[in-house]
């Protein structure tokens, strides 16, 4: 009953989430208001505001917030770790300094920065695997060298960053995590390789289901667990890469939202996959949305209201759940 409840529950959560971040901002627009620019002439103003800055903005935030909630149950269950997550692995920091290559040493070809963002993850993601390597890829040993490699690309982003000083400026709100000033342009560039991402998904859930049984058990099952496992964790590649691209480091969600539905549903990634995007997709919007709406006259980066908001919950899971 409860999963069913939450079936129902989550698209309503998705809808409200979205037209709290159309609604809200510098100027509130009530929803008759919103439905009027869709539907019949509106007020320039309002029509501008919504066509132009929140609509694309909010649909960037549901696309990252799914990504990244997507690409942190995968990993948490194909690793077997609760503490599996795009950000803590390396996977989302070798696709943070791909992009930031990019950004800095060739602006010109920032259509491509989704393209290069998961190229970086992915190349994180194979390095991981490789070091974790003994005869089978081990979870643990994959979690253990993620963050070794986690802990270098973080070294080689500062000092990238303090080599091309100069140039730093233009990069620092995307290290910190954030929506402001994205627009069609962006959400065109990123959609393909998400979409392309979340639709593969279908095909991660049974082998999800089973890799919880242990290796063996799935083995005997006709899986085969090795190919699996790696797909799964270069399809969370491509889905951290590409919130990455745009959203820059946001973290926490993809850590925070799974354990919460596993708390709600249980494991079974029927439910807990689908019911993750979800999440994924209106705590970020919802997030976005006040970020850049209860601090006025600023605007606070949603990565640094996410984490705010989402360690003392992790904390709180950590305590009371027992998760490692």
């Amino acid at each position: 009953m409860r999963r069913k409840g939450l079936v129902i529950l989550a698209p309503l959560l998705l809808l409200l989430a979205t037209f709290y971040g159309l609604s809200y901002g510098s100027v509130p627009i009530s929803l008759q208001e919103i439905w009027a620019v869709f539907t019949t002439d509106s007020q320039p103003l309002h029509e501008k505001i919504i066509y132009n800055l929140r609509f694309p903005r909010v649909l960037i935030g549901l696309l990252v917030g799914a990504c990244l909630a997507a690409s942190g149950a995968l990993l948490q269950g194909v690793m077997k770790n609760p503490l599996a997550d795009p950000g803590v692995i390396g996977v989302s920091a070798g696709g943070g300094l791909a992009a930031i290559i990019s950004m800095i040493v060739f602006p010109q070809y920032s259509y491509l920065l989704p393209a290069v963002a998961f190229l970086g993850s992915l190349a994180t993601s194979i390095v991981i695997y490789l070091l974790a390597w003994d005869k089978g890829a081990s979870p643990l040993k994959i979690v253990l060298a993620g963050v070794a490699i986690n802990a270098l690309l973080g070294a080689g982003t500062n000092g990238f960053m303090v080599v091309f000083s100069d140039r730093v400026q233009a990069v620092l709100p995307w290290l910190a995590g954030g929506l402001s000033g994205k627009s069609w342009h962006h959400l065109s560039f990123m959609a393909p390789y998400a979409i392309a991402g979340l639709a593969a998904c279908v095909f991660a859930i049974k082998p999800s289901n089973l890799m919880l049984l242990g290796d063996d058990s799935a083995q005997l099952l006709g899986q085969r667990v090795e190919a699996q496992r790696l797909f799964i964790i270069l399809l969370s590649s491509l889905l951290a890469g590409t919130a990455v691209s745009v959203g820059g480091l946001i973290g926490f969600v993809g850590l925070v939202v799974p354990h919460a539905i596993r708390i709600l549903v249980g494991d079974d990634y029927r439910y807990l996959l689908p019911l993750s995007v979800i999440g994924g997709a209106s705590l970020v919007v919802l997030a976005d949305t006040i970020a850049r709406s209860w601090f006025d006259p600023i605007e606070l980066p949603v990565g640094i209201l996410l984490a705010a908001l989402g360690a003392p919950f992790f904390l709180y899971l950590l305590k009371k759940r027992r998760i490692a």
